[in-house]
Parts: structure tokens; sequence; C-alpha cells
């Protein structure tokens, strides 16, 4: 027992990585732990905790000195890295506090607003002129195909971008297993655990994500103009280059031996939302094409736009929830089982027709559409 009171802050790390931060099944069926595993964690440690504090024993380890390293994050401007560095750290010492390696922590009081101030939440969403701006910016973009397609699936069914980048054909739902190890391989490689796989079925009008962000099954019903987007994108789909059988992946990374980076998609947006003088050496030189009057966008935006286009068609909120994949909260969520999968097909079928005619020009963005009733 003394021995363990003395552990170092690794060998502490060691032991609270492979009991909370890999990831496994719970006796409820449910996966825990870091779907990259705690890698993005270890390497924050290696570099911020471990050169100071590694060999010292967590139980010598005082406020001050966890404190010194979180200034020192802030004083290089890192200040989401210093909350998350803070969070993390904080996780470590209940763990050994509950283990009695030490009595208590000594950093449970230091709060995130003195250290990297309060997160604060996007909340970015595009207008209607946007909307109708971005049916006329995007051809002239300079884009990669199937990225435009992308676009305009986000808006569609309101997905993830890790969704959209791990969606696969429902002819390759036999390699299921495979296809997952390779979607976990590449979470651990890009130190994310975005990227989600999901089966894609034009003739089902189906969209299925065996596993989400919320640890739960989600279908997506596809609406004409989501379809006409898939089918777009089958046409651009490619093969192996050494078994010359189709590839699994709609988005595929260069290589086809996986998804493409979602940072991959994210990029190509972002540089086509900066001044010509702040242009990247070897990146696009069409600058500033895909600017808004609203401001920077992302690809996330894209999901709240989509969500809010439904509030727009008088969707209730319960249902966009629902095609949205968020969990209902409180005792709502234990006892309410209803997924409203007809109502969410209605939903996602009301925002097709709107995109649709934006896309054409027969439906102004400001329009609003009500949804068609049961």
């Amino acid at each position: 027992m003394a021995q363990q009171r003395r552990l170092t802050i690794r060998q502490v790390f060691e032991r609270w990585a492979a009991t909370e931060l890999a990831p496994h099944i719970g006796g409820d069926g449910k996966r825990i732990g870091r779907k990259d595993a705690g890698q993005y964690v270890r390497e924050q440690f290696e570099r911020r905790i471990f050169p100071g504090l590694g060999h010292t024993a967590l139980v010598d380890v005082r406020k001050a000195d966890v404190l010194a390293i979180l200034d020192a994050a802030k004083a290089e401007g890192k200040l989401r890295t210093a909350n998350m560095l803070l969070a993390d750290l904080k996780q470590m010492f209940r763990f050994a506090a509950e283990r009695e390696i030490i009595e208590h922590s000594p950093i449970e009081l230091i709060k995130k607003k003195k250290i990297g101030g309060k997160d604060i939440k996007r909340d970015r969403v595009l207008s209607g002129d946007e909307l109708t701006a971005l049916v006329k910016k995007l051809p002239t973009a300079n884009l990669n195909r199937r990225t435009v397609l992308g676009v305009w699936l986000i808006l569609a069914t309101g997905c993830r971008i890790g969704e959209l980048m791990g969606a696969a054909w429902a002819n390759a739902k036999p390699h299921q297993r495979e296809l997952k190890t390779l979607v976990d391989a590449h979470n651990v490689a890009q130190k994310s655990g975005a990227v989600q796989l999901g089966f894609v079925d034009p003739s089902a009008r189906t969209w299925y994500l065996p596993t989400t962000k919320n640890q739960r099954d989600h279908t997506i019903h596809l609406s004409d103009f989501a379809l006409k987007q898939f089918s777009e994108l089958a046409a651009l789909r490619e093969a192996d280059r050494e078994t010359g059988a189709p590839l699994p992946w709609i988005f595929p990374n260069s290589n086809g031996s996986g998804p493409v980076c979602i940072k991959s998609f994210g990029k190509q947006l972002a540089d086509r939302q900066r001044s010509a003088d702040r242009r990247l050496a070897n990146r696009t030189k069409s600058v500033d094409v895909l600017v808004m009057t609203g401001g920077r966008w992302t690809a996330h935006d894209l999901r709240r736009t989509a969500s809010t286009l439904m509030s727009q068609l008088g969707i209730s909120n319960d249902v966009i929830n629902e095609c949205q994949n968020h969990i209902k909260q409180g005792m709502s969520g234990v006892y309410i089982r209803d997924r409203r999968e007809s109502e969410q097909a209605r939903a996602f079928d009301a925002l097709g027709e709107r995109l649709d005619g934006l896309v054409s020009g027969k439906t102004p963005a400001s329009n609003v559409v009500a949804i068609k009733a049961a």
C-alpha cells in the first residue's frame, strides 16, 4: 500500500489510461473510453506534464505545480488546450483519489474560468441570403466535386462531418467489421474519434449508422434531394487499384485505403474564406470566394443551419432533435423511447424540398414552406 501511494504521475497516468481511456464495452453494452484510446491526452501529457512532473509522486504534487503548467499554456495563447489539460488532470486525480493513491485532489477547486475562460460555443447559422449566395459561389470555388456534394448533404441530412466522411455504400456492409477496424485506426492516427462508419442504401432511402457520437445507432431518411447528391457520388465511385473492386468509401482518401480525413474537408472550406494576403503556400488560389456576409462558416455550421431550416418549416423541436440524433435529456430520455421515424422522414423530405427549390431557384431561401401533414 505504501508503494502504491508513491506512484509517479506517469505511472498513475498509465493506469488511468488503461482503465478509463482505452475503449471497451461496459456491462450495459455501451462503449466506454475514448475513441482515440486517449492518444490526444497522452500527447498533451508527454509535451506539457511529463517533462517537469512525470517522475514526481502524485501525492507530492501541489496545486501550484499544476497551475504553473496551465499558466504556461495560457502564455502561449493556448486557452482551449489549458482548459482541456485541466479537465483531464482533474479526471486523473479523481481516479487516483477513488483508489486511495492520494487522499484528495489538490486541483479540484481550480475553475476553468480562471484558466482558459469559458468555452464559447459557436452559434453560426447561414441566413437565407447566404444560402442563396452559396448556390452561386460553390460552382466557382474550384472545390473537389465530392466536397460540393458533401456541403449539400450536410444541409440535407444534418449529419456531422465525421459521419459524412465515414459513409460507405450499403453493398460493403458484409465487411462491416473490417471497415470499422479501418475507421478506428484512422481516428487514432488523426487523434480524433470523429469519423463514424455508416452505410448508405439509396434503394431503401436510408443512411444507417450502427454507432454514433451518442453511443447509439441512427438512421437518416434520404429525401429526393439527398438521393440526387448520392447518385452523383455513385457515379464518381472509384475502384481499388490492386483488386479492381469498387471502393466501399463514398469519400475515399487519395489512395483508397480508408475515409478521407475530416480536416481535409474543413481546410477546403477555410482556404476559400481567406483574404488574398493570407493565402497559404501550395493551396488554392480561389481565396475569399466562399466568404459570406455573416462571417466565417464551417461544416458544423451547416448542420446547425439544417436544423434551423427545419424549424422554419414548422417542424417541432423534438422531431428535429431526433433527426440530428440528439438524446433526450432528463426523465424523457429514460421513459420516452420512440424515435419518431415517420415524422423524421417527413421532416427530411420537407427540408429536401426547400433545398431543391433553393438550388433550382424556384423557391427563395426566405420563404417558409410548411411541413406536410401525415
